[in-house]
């Protein structure tokens, strides 16, 4: 296609974890190219996490990088990269298209282990220190009350695919469902079998949904 896929991993994700490379080996082999990075905070990469908020501007770096090869960009988040994009695509009428993957529409989240884990590790002190030894994420310990997803949805312009897991446990499919019709041009693609995020059973659907946002971009005959 020639469109490049900017590919960004969630919380603790990295360019270089098997389910991301799997994703990017899925998006090379339909013909696009791809760019993907470990976010701020993570891994090799400099400051603090946090959570999706200023990620965005490592979004815009990476589309920045992408536009030197073509003006045909997509960008494919998951879970806090999805928050991410989200943000960013918000603010940027000239996406190809926007693919969310296993994204809350609201902030709000079941009452589980995974969930009781997840603040534990970015919303304590000790928590912060395990992710840093542990999961080498360094967490922000100040955190905004930014929009939630389904006001950035609501905002974006480009074809957003909305990617979600029936059996995601840690973002209910009812969130997707919300923030699939917030958008001016949705469409909601809910995968059987699929858990959280870059998940294997999502990405025959991830790559459809990227080559979906990118025809619905096309411009036509007409234009």
């Amino acid at each position: 296609s020639g469109a490049v896929v900017v590919l960004v991993p969630g919380f603790t994700g990295s360019k270089d974890d098997p389910k991301t490379r799997a994703v990017a080996r899925a998006l090379l082999a339909r013909g696009h190219h791809v760019l993907a990075y470990d976010a701020r905070g993570h891994h090799g990469s400099d400051g603090l996490c946090t959570l999706g908020d200023l990620e965005r501007l490592d979004v815009a770096a990476a589309v920045a990088a992408a536009r030197e090869r073509t003006d045909r960009v997509v960008t494919v988040g998951a879970s806090m990269g999805a928050i991410a994009v989200l943000r960013y695509a918000a603010a940027s009428p000239d996406l190809a298209g926007v693919v969310s993957v296993s994204s809350p529409a609201l902030w709000r989240f079941p009452r589980n282990v995974r969930t009781v884990l997840a603040v534990l590790l970015t919303r304590t002190e000790l928590g912060r220190r395990i992710a840093a030894r542990r999961m080498h994420v360094r967490v922000s310990p100040r955190w905004r009350d930014p929009a939630p997803p389904r006001a950035l949805a609501a905002m974006i312009r480009a074809p957003l695919a909305v990617v979600h897991g029936r059996e995601d446990r840690f973002v209910p499919p009812s969130e997707a469902v919300l923030l699939a019709t917030a958008a001016p041009n949705g469409r909601l693609f809910l995968v059987p079998g699929m858990g959280h995020a870059f998940d294997p059973a999502a990405i025959p659907a991830i790559a459809e949904a990227v080559d979906w946002a990118l025809s619905a971009s096309a411009p036509s005959a007409e234009d």
